[in-house]
């Protein structure tokens, strides 16, 4: 396996992941995701995919098929404010195919992360996990985050 910036090539498999996370998240709050819905279209997929500041990284087998994906957002913490200024990397998004889940793909994923976050000067490194997802809540938990904050709702 080797992990790589993903290229526009990589599109059609990415789009085939995004809708496998749609899944996840509309069977768990349908009140609030569209089912069979995606995150990105074309058109954004590819300015994304283009972008410096929102790399997509993406772990291939043997034969450059996509096993999984990371996008990331590049953040800023502007100075002057009540926060420290403060370069930090956003996880948008990380999905390993649910056919090749337990075999440390996102493991290889986030560490290489990592990596970028801290060749770029990055302070941390942060993401959002829906609470309806407990499986990569325990994920990111193994991989050594821990909460920064709580959203919380009151449906009306």
């Amino acid at each position: 396996m080797e992990i790589r910036r993903a290229e526009e090539r990589d599109a059609a498999r990415i789009t085939e992941l995004l809708y496998q996370v749609q899944k996840v998240h509309s069977d768990g709050r349908p009140d609030l995701f569209v089912a069979g819905a995606k995150k990105y279209g074309p058109a954004a997929l590819g300015e994304i995919l283009r972008d410096d500041n929102r790399p997509v990284f993406v772990a291939v087998d043997e034969k450059d098929f996509v096993l999984g994906y990371a996008f990331c957002i590049y953040e800023q913490t502007p100075p002057g404010g009540s926060m420290k200024p403060m370069k930090s990397l956003y996880i948008d998004d990380l999905c390993v195919d649910e056919a090749m889940r337990g075999r440390h793909i996102g493991r290889a994923l986030y560490e290489h992360v990592v990596s970028e976050a801290k060749k770029s000067g990055c302070y941390h490194i942060t993401l959002n996990v829906w609470s309806l997802n407990e499986k990569a809540q325990r994920f990111y938990e193994k991989c050594g985050l821990k909460p920064l904050k709580t959203v919380m709702e009151q449906i009306l």
